[in-house]
């Protein structure tokens, strides 16, 4: 088992919503059915719920799953949502969170799968908002190899993409696309998409 530290990642992410101005909230994304606010309140989401997956917490947020309906934003949410981002990183850096079976989307699963998936969706959801709100994004490229790891062999090309799903069958990329571009392929998306 390969443990990933997602410390650079989420903070690329937070830095990211910190960028995302009141204009962009009303922005199309990436994800068919996601404007960026949508988008930033499934982040938020994903924060709160893998941080307690990494913490073997039992609680509704083990059981939320990810295409729930978006919330609209409320309060300080790029204070909020960088600061839960900085628990989840600590909860994924602290001994045995990699270790042994947890729980997210309402699923027992074994927490070094959970992990992966973790850092995929940070990887991916940040060159999803990077992409919708015109902001430059540099991947950290340990969190490609794991969303690598983790798409890789379920990448199905007959998964059916729609507008409901953040997720879908791979888009066709080159041999000769870069590391980043090939994860985002792996994940359903163009990586020309521009909005």
């Amino acid at each position: 088992m390969t443990e990933f530290d997602l410390h650079l990642g989420a903070q690329r992410l937070s830095a990211l919503i910190a960028g995302t101005t009141d204009d962009d909230l009303t922005l199309p994304t990436p994800c068919p059915a996601y404007t960026v606010s949508d988008l930033i309140d499934h982040i938020g989401m994903t924060a709160l719920a893998f941080g307690a997956a990494a913490r073997k917490e039992r609680s509704e947020l083990n059981e939320v799953s990810p295409n729930r309906v978006p919330q609209p934003l409320a309060g300080d949410w790029r204070s909020r949502i960088a600061a839960d981002f900085d628990v989840l990183a600590d909860a994924w850096a602290a001994p045995g969170a990699w270790d042994g079976m947890t729980r997210i989307a309402g699923m027992d699963m074994p927490a070094d799968e959970i992990g992966l998936v973790a850092a995929e969706e940070i990887l991916v959801h940040s060159w999803d908002l990077a992409r919708a709100t015109g902001q430059s994004f540099d991947a950290d490229p340990d969190l490609i190899v794991a969303a690598r790891r983790m798409l890789g062999p379920g990448a199905d090309p007959d998964t059916p993409r729609t507008d409901t799903v953040t997720f879908g069958a791979p888009h066709p990329v080159g041999d000769d696309a870069s590391p980043l571009d090939q994860v985002i392929g792996l994940s359903g998306r163009d990586p020309a998409w521009t909005a």
